[in-house]
C-alpha cells in the first residue's frame, strides 16, 4: 500500500483560496492588478523564449545542414536529439517540483538553460551539435511549465482555466516565430547572432523571474531511488522510437538492419518500464489507470488529433519546400499561422467551460477537416499565399485544442487522486510528441511511395516517340545551347530536365494525396468523438435512471 508523502518544511498559513492545488503548483495569492500584468508579461515571454530555441534550429536546418556538410539523415539527429531528450525529462519535472520547491526548480533550469545555450555558441561540429541539442531538449522542458504558471497567476483561482488555455496557446507561437525572425538574423551568416540572441532572451528570462517570483508552493518527499531505474528505461525506450520514427523515412524502414533493432529494443524497454511499476508499492507511473477505457479514449484522441496537425507541419511547408520556396517567402505564412494560434487561444480562453471542452475538440476536427478540403487540389503553380486561408483555419485549430485537451485530462487525474499527475503529465507529453513524431514519418513515407507511383505511372505515359514529347525535348535541347555546343549534352540535359519536370509533377499529385488521405482520417475522428460523446451521455442517462428505478 502506498504511503502518503512527508513535508518536507511546515506549509504557509494558506486560506483555503490560497493553498494550492497540488504540491509543487504555486498558491493562488490575490495579487493587485498590476502585479497580475506583470506575471502575464513575464509568462508569456517564458513561454515564447523555450519554444523559440527548437523553433530556431527546426526553421534553419537547410542551412545549417549547408554549414556542416551534411547529409539528410545526419541532419535529422539534431531536432531528433530534442525531442528524444524533452519527452522524457517530463518523467521527474513533476517530481523535482514536488520536492525541492517551484522557486528553485524555476531558477536552477533557467540557469542550466542559460549554461546550454553559452555551449551553442561554441559549435563547430557535427557531433558536438546533436550533443548540445541532447542537453537542451532536457533543460528547455522547465520552461514550458514555468511559462504556464506564470500566467495563471495573472487570473483569479475561479478563471485558472482560462489562464491555462492562454498559457498552452501562446507556447505554439515559438517556432512560426522563429521562421519569422530567422531571414533577419542569419542573414549575415554568423551564427553566433542566432545563438547570442537566444542567450539574450534567457537572461531576460532568468532576471524577470527572480524580480518577480512565483508564489510557494508545498514541498514533499516523492523521490525514490527506483524512480531512476524507471526513467533510465522509458526515457531510453522514448528515445529509440524518435531515432527510428526520424530516422525510418530518410533511410527508409527495409534498407537498414539496426532500425529493427531499434524499434525492438524500444518496445523491449518501455514494456519491462511499465511492467517495474506495476509492481511498486509508490509507483511513478501507476499501470492500473493506464489500462481503464476512458484513460486509453484519451491517449487516442489527443495522438489523433496531434496526428491531424500534420496536415500543417507536414503537408503544406514540406509541399512549399519541394516546390523551391525558401526562408525569406515563409515569413508571411508563418504571420497568418501565428494569428490564427492566437485566435483560437483567445476563442478558447473566452469561451471557456469544462462542459465546452468536449466540444472545442470536435471543433478543432472540424476546421482540420476543411483546411483538407481547401487544401486538396494542389499544382505546381501554388505559392505560400494560397495556403493562407487553410493554413489559419489549422492555426485556430491548434489554439483552440491544446487547453481543453489538458484540462481534461488533469481533470481525470485529480478524480483518481493528486498521484495520478505524474502518469498524466508523461501521457500527454508522449502523446503529443509521438503523434507528430507518427504524423510527419507516415505521411512522408506516404508520400514518398505515390511519388515513385506517380513518376511511373507519368513516364509510362510519355514515350520517348510521343510527338509531344519529341518537341518538349526539343526546347529544353534548344534552352541548353547558351552553355554548350555538343548535341550529345544537350540531349542529356533535355532528358533531365524532362525528368526533373516528371518528378515534380509526381510529388504535386502525391502531396494532394496526403492531404486527402489526412482528410479521411479527420472525418474518422470526427465520427469516433461523435460517438464517444453519444455513448458518454447514454452512461450518463442510465445513471439517473438507476436510482429512480430502484
Amino acid at each position: 500500500m502506498a504511503q502518503p508523502p512527508r513535508l518536507l518544511e511546515p506549509a504557509p498559513d494558506w486560506t483555503t483560496e490560497e493553498k494550492p492545488t497540488l504540491p509543487g503548483s504555486p498558491a493562488a495569492i490575490a495579487h493587485p492588478s498590476y502585479k497580475r500584468f506583470l506575471y502575464f508579461f513575464i509568462g508569456l515571454f517564458v513561454a515564447i523564449s523555450g519554444s523559440l530555441s527548437n523553433g530556431f534550429i527546426t526553421a534553419n536546418l537547410p542551412l545549417i545542414q549547408g554549414e556542416y556538410g551534411l547529409t539528410s539523415s545526419e541532419v535529422a539527429w539534431i531536432p531528433a536529439a530534442y525531442v528524444m531528450a524533452n519527452v522524457s525529462s517530463n518523467l521527474i519535472l513533476f517530481k523535482a517540483r514536488q520536492q525541492y520547491g517551484l522557486r528553485l526548480f524555476s531558477e536552477i533550469g533557467l540557469l542550466m538553460f542559460i549554461a546550454v545555450l553559452i555551449l551553442h555558441i561554441f559549435v563547430n561540429t557535427f557531433e558536438m551539435a546533436v550533443f548540445v541539442r541532447l542537453i537542451s531538449g532536457l533543460v528547455a522542458a522547465p520552461l514550458s511549465s514555468l511559462g504556464m504558471y506564470y500566467i495563471m497567476q495573472a487570473f483569479k483561482r475561479e478563471n485558472f482555466g482560462r489562464g491555462l488555455y492562454l498559457a498552452l496557446g501562446f507556447q505554439q507561437l515559438g517556432i512560426p516565430l522563429a521562421w519569422i525572425i530567422s531571414p533577419y538574423l542569419v542573414n549575415v551568416n554568423d551564427w553566433a547572432v542566432l545563438y547570442t540572441f537566444e542567450l539574450g532572451l534567457a537572461v531576460c528570462c532568468f532576471a524577470m523571474v527572480v524580480s518577480l517570483k512565483l508564489p510557494r508552493s508545498l514541498r514533499i518527499a516523492v523521490f525514490e531511488y527506483q524512480d531512476l531505474f524507471t526513467f533510465a528505461l522509458l526515457a531510453t525506450g522514448f528515445a529509440f522510437l524518435c531515432i527510428v520514427l526520424t530516422q525510418g523515412p530518410i533511410l527508409w524502414w527495409l534498407n537498414v538492419d539496426w532500425l529493427a533493432y531499434l524499434l525492438m529494443g524500444a518496445l523491449a524497454l518501455i514494456i519491462v518500464g511499465i511492467t517495474y511499476e506495476h509492481y511498486r508499492v509508490n509507483p511513478l507511473i501507476i499501470t492500473r489507470w493506464l489500462g481503464t477505457s476512458s484513460t486509453i479514449r484519451f491517449v487516442i484522441g489527443a495522438f489523433a488529433i496531434r496526428f491531424l496537425m500534420s496536415e500543417q507541419s507536414y503537408a503544406a511547408v514540406n509541399f512549399l519546400k519541394t516546390m523551391g520556396m525558401g526562408p525569406d517567402q515563409f515569413v508571411t505564412f508563418y504571420v497568418v499561422i501565428i494569428v490564427g494560434i492566437i485566435s483560437g487561444t483567445l476563442f478558447s480562453a473566452l469561451t471557456f467551460s469544462r462542459e465546452k471542452a468536449i466540444l472545442h475538440l470536435l471543433a478543432a476536427v472540424v476546421l482540420i477537416l476543411i483546411a483538407c478540403s481547401l487544401d486538396h487540389h494542389l499544382s505546381s503553380d501554388v505559392r505560400p499565399e494560397n495556403f493562407y486561408p487553410s493554413q489559419f483555419l489549422v492555426g485556430f485549430a491548434s489554439g483552440m485544442f491544446i487547453g481543453p485537451l489538458l484540462l481534461t485530462g488533469i481533470l481525470r487525474a485529480l478524480q483518481q487522486g493528486p498521484n495520478h499527475m505524474v502518469t498524466f503529465i508523461v501521457l500527454f507529453s508522449a502523446s503529443q510528441t509521438f503523434g507528430g513524431l507518427v504524423g510527419s514519418s507516415f505521411f512522408s513515407t506516404y508520400q514518398q511511395i505515390r511519388t515513385q507511383h506517380y513518376q511511373a505511372e507519368i513516364i509510362a505515359d510519355l514515350p520517348q516517340t510521343s510527338p509531344q514529347v519529341i518537341q518538349r525535348l526539343q526546347q529544353y535541347s534548344q534552352s541548353s545551347k547558351t552553355y554548350t555546343t555538343d548535341p550529345v549534352l544537350e540531349q542529356n540535359q533535355a532528358l533531365r530536365t524532362l525528368n526533373q519536370n516528371v518528378l515534380k509533377e509526381a510529388q504535386v499529385r502525391a502531396y494532394n494525396d496526403v492531404i486527402f488521405l489526412n482528410e479521411v482520417f479527420a472525418i474518422l475522428l470526427l465520427f469516433w468523438g461523435l460517438f464517444v460523446i453519444s455513448l458518454n451521455q447514454y452512461r450518463s442517462y442510465k445513471q439517473q435512471l438507476s436510482p429512480n428505478s430502484s
